[in-house]
This record gives C-alpha cells, structure tokens and sequence, in this order.
C-alpha cells in the first residue's frame, strides 16, 4: 500500500512514523515533510496547501490512501477534491474541517445549538477587544 502523509510539522512525523510501522505500508511518501520525517519517508516538494498538486501526484504515483495532518488543506477542501477524483483520503470534508478552522464558527454554533463551552466573543478590531 502506498500512503502520502501530507504536512511537514511533528503531527504528520507522528503520522508518518506511525503509518510507516504498518506491514502493510510498501511506500511512504511525505508532502513537504522534515528532515526528521526523510528518515522514514520519501519527501516530495509539494507544499501542504497546494490541493492540485497534491491530487496530481497522488495520481501519478498510484497512492493508496492520503492522510493530512495540517487544517489549513482540510478547510481548503482537499478531501472534497480527492474524493472527485475517486482518491482515498483521511479527513473531514470542507464544511466538517470549517469546526478546526474557524473557532468564531465553532463558539457561534455551539452557542446557538446550546452546547456547553467556555465563553467567547469575537472582535474584528484591537480596540473593542482590550
């Protein structure tokens, strides 16, 4: 199985170093990954938020399953685009991924759906917020 972990910070060395401890694993493969993460993975210079790219290489080179580490992909909708293409990947989908994202989002749904959670509130200037 070929599997692309996407991101390049400790949450995708974690991913990765777990990944690559499965029998399963035949090829590993980290976009853009670490230093750390190219003991364990083949590196590929693509960045985490370029989805095209992404896709296009994952593609290319027949990867089983995508996994992405970092939310900025995930709320850029990277497993919706995956998933047109009829990609395996690992994640919450755009609208799922707006919960991580966005923590106004997050406090205005949990506060109008009741959801217990520590108060907040929101500014779009610095001076109301001091």
């Amino acid at each position: 199985m070929k599997v692309l972990v996407v991101g390049g910070g400790g949450r995708e060395h974690a991913l990765a170093w777990k990944v690559a401890q499965s029998p399963r694993v035949t090829k590993l493969y980290c976009a853009p990954g670490n230093a750390g993460i190219a003991r364990i993975a083949e590196c590929v210079p693509l960045a985490a938020d370029d989805l095209a790219g992404l896709r296009d290489f994952a593609r290319s080179q027949r990867v089983d399953l995508t996994v992405i580490g970092p939310e900025a992909p995930l709320a850029a909708g990277i497993v919706d685009e995956f998933r047109k293409d009829k990609l395996l990947i690992f994640g919450p989908h755009k609208a799922a991924a707006r919960l991580e994202a966005s923590k106004a989002f997050s406090k205005d749904l949990m506060a109008r759906l009741r959801i217990p959670t520590a108060d907040a509130q929101t500014f779009t200037a610095v001076g109301p917020a001091l």
